[in-house]
């Protein structure tokens, strides 16, 4: 089966295992659908099982030669990488465009955070590797050294494709491992097929990298082998928190290490004292970004009551107001959101919520392929949408009568990946961030951001382990304690 290119769509791609594009061992294709026009984008092979096993092998027999190769020749990989990436930035907007519905804005942020991390990836072959220990053994040096775990298992999500499959697969390479990736179903170009090309152009040996692509439904048999595989060392896993717990239930029964990133309820607080415009201009931004489709947007905001009232009907307002539409229009800001099944699982949370008291102030009203940003007040607790996380262009918005009341609402949650407050008093605003459960806080912007050398993860449901190239080494390596003696020891017998 030929590869992707640049002319992925109308084409036919396969599996990308030990260098080569490969068809799916049953030879079954699936179709790629855009979520905007609906039309079949490409045809994508439908891997399972054996063909993850093939993957997983590729990758361990490429891991000694991958491993070893010296500091200069992994840097150049990465370099090559980012330019080649960077040239095609025109190309891969439209292709988030087209496969995700990711609207311009956002496929740039995702782009850049790709060049980023790709240039920061390149400089970590030149870091330590381990350090010296003090030992009170007489003779003895002592080391601690870290290194390559060997196979690294990626399990990516659609929702910012390029980004997210690129912080799951670059990490781990960088440190000397090689990678297995399973794109999502609904974004096996953006997130996995478009990765092996630029990083096979850059250099990276055959069967460091490869991609298996699985049909809708089909992912627990390329899944299953990454977990239960003896020579898979690591698995992460970006997605939704009931997906991550069985993953892990499944990791735990092979002593496999997971790094997990879920779901996120995340809230946006904003005190009494805040700068109304700003406040309001960061939660649309932090709401409805990707069509709210990202795992740090806001989910609830919290207004004191001095400035509820006015807070609400001109983020109501301003909200009503944003284009929705075409992706590939630069002026739209709410898309398409990915499937039917996700706008209907939004329009029934929505009226479920009214249905049980929730008052509508901007939007509501399905309009496929998209769902309008839509603002709720007056939420009962009971309602769906107030308990999980909705993935999608809905926020709920909810006065209270102060910011201690706020944390507690916000902690109140299972989850605990992000959270934001707004604030004409920053250190108040470090305060409340020292109170709230999650593992991220940004105090005077919004939830949504991110940058490769961050430690990227959330606390309680929202996942274990930390993303970002400062702390990979901890994910991805295996810490070993050396010692060596510089004369004969004595022993007792």
């Amino acid at each position: 089966m030929a590869r992707a290119g640049s002319d992925w769509r109308k084409s036919r791609f396969g599996h990308f295992i030990g260098g080569d594009w490969v068809a799916a061992g049953s030879g079954r294709t699936y179709p790629d659908h855009s979520p905007w026009s609906g039309e079949v984008l490409a045809e994508v092979a439908a891997g399972d099982a054996e063909d993850a096993q093939a993957a997983i092998a590729a990758a361990h027999a490429a891991f000694p030669g991958w491993s070893a190769l010296p500091p200069g020749r992994r840097q150049h990989v990465f370099l090559r990488a980012a330019d080649i990436l960077d040239g095609r930035r025109r190309e891969i907007l439209d292709a988030l465009a087209a496969e995700t519905g990711c609207g311009r804005y956002f496929g740039e942020v995702q782009v850049d955070f790709a060049l980023k991390l790709l240039r920061q990836a390149a400089q970590l072959a030149y870091q330590p590797t381990g350090s010296l220990l003090p030992s009170d053994v007489e003779g003895m040096q002592a080391m601690a050294v870290r290194r390559p775990v060997g196979v690294v298992g990626a399990i990516a999500p659609w929702n910012a494709s390029l980004t997210l499959s690129g912080r799951a697969v670059v990490g781990p390479l960088a440190l000397g491992n090689t990678v297995v990736v399973k794109p999502s179903e609904e974004a096996p170009y953006t997130g996995g097929a478009l990765w092996a090309e630029v990083l096979h152009e850059a250099g990276l040996p055959a069967g460091a990298l490869n991609v298996v692509t699985h049909a809708p439904g089909e992912a627990g048999g390329v899944a299953d082998a990454m977990l239960t595989s003896p020579m898979v060392k690591r698995v992460n896993f970006t997605g939704s928190t009931p997906t991550g717990r069985r993953l892990a239930e499944k990791a735990g029964r092979h002593l496999k290490r997971v790094v997990l990133q879920l779901s996120g309820q995340n809230p946006l607080i904003v005190t009494r004292d805040a700068d109304l415009a700003y406040a309001v201009n960061a939660a649309t931004y932090g709401a409805f970004i990707h069509q709210g489709q990202v795992c740090m947007c806001a989910r609830r905001i919290y207004v004191e009551r001095p400035l509820a009232a006015e807070f609400a009907e001109r983020f109501a307002a301003k909200v009503a107001a944003l284009p929705t539409g075409d992706p590939h229009d630069p002026a739209t800001v709410v898309g398409p959101v990915i499937n039917e099944w996700a706008l209907a699982l939004l329009d029934r949370r929505v009226k479920e919520a009214v249905e049980l008291g929730s008052r509508v102030l901007a939007g509501g009203v399905p309009q496929p392929p998209c769902y309008p940003a839509t603002v709720l007040t007056d939420v009962p607790d009971e309602a769906e949408i107030a308990q999980g996380e909705t993935f999608g262009p809905v926020v709920v918005l909810e006065a209270v009568d102060s910011a201690d009341e706020a944390v507690t609402r916000a902690n109140a949650s299972d989850l605990g990946l992000a959270a934001s407050v707004i604030t004409g008093d920053p250190r108040h605003g470090l305060r409340l961030a020292a109170r709230l459960d999650v593992g991220i806080v940004h105090v005077n912007d919004q939830p949504v951001n991110d940058e490769p050398q961050m430690p990227f993860g959330g606390v309680k449901d929202s996942g274990w382990g930390r993303f970002g190239l400062g702390f990979a080494a901890e994910e991805f390596s295996e810490l070993q304690w050396v010692t060596v003696r510089d004369q004969d020891r004595a022993f007792p017998f």
